[in-house]
């Protein structure tokens, strides 16, 4: 898929925008994200655009986790945090402010104040049954 041009993840990758980047190979790109949650958010894209997982293929999102582990591996070794977050969002009700798939890798330290976690709160079973149903016949098309 081609770079768009008013996509600033795509800028980047083409040199247009810099960065302080991380890691590159032929097909995805990490950076320091400029707008970290914590000290050492970093970025992981594919090199190529695509705007959310579903659209992106499945060997292509496997690149990009399989960067987003090298540089998570360099982020505990570099700064010892007390743990890790790698965030992926899709679409604006997830909070995706960039349409280019990405993934944070946000350090943590305890009580860092950052919210990212949801309390555990029990579902209703027959609702939970409900969705992995819904959810099972969506595969099944497939």
């Amino acid at each position: 898929m081609p770079e768009e041009d008013n996509c600033i993840f795509c800028r980047i990758v083409t040199g247009d925008i810099p960065c302080h980047k991380l890691y590159e190979d032929d097909t995805t790109l990490a950076f320091m994200d400029i707008n970290p949650a914590n000290p050492g958010h970093a970025l992981v894209i594919p090199k190529s655009h695509w705007p959310d997982v579903a659209t992106i293929p499945a060997e292509a999102i496997g690149r990009v986790a399989a960067t987003a582990k090298t540089i998570a591996e360099a982020v505990i070794a570099a700064l010892a945090p007390d743990g890790l977050n790698l965030v992926q969002a899709n679409g604006r009700g997830a909070a995706q402010s960039v349409p280019h798939l990405h993934i944070h890798v946000v350090p943590r330290q305890r009580d860092d104040g950052l919210k990212l976690n949801w309390g555990l709160t029990p579902g209703e079973p027959g609702e939970i049954a409900e969705w992995a149903e819904r959810i099972r016949g969506e595969l099944n098309k497939k």
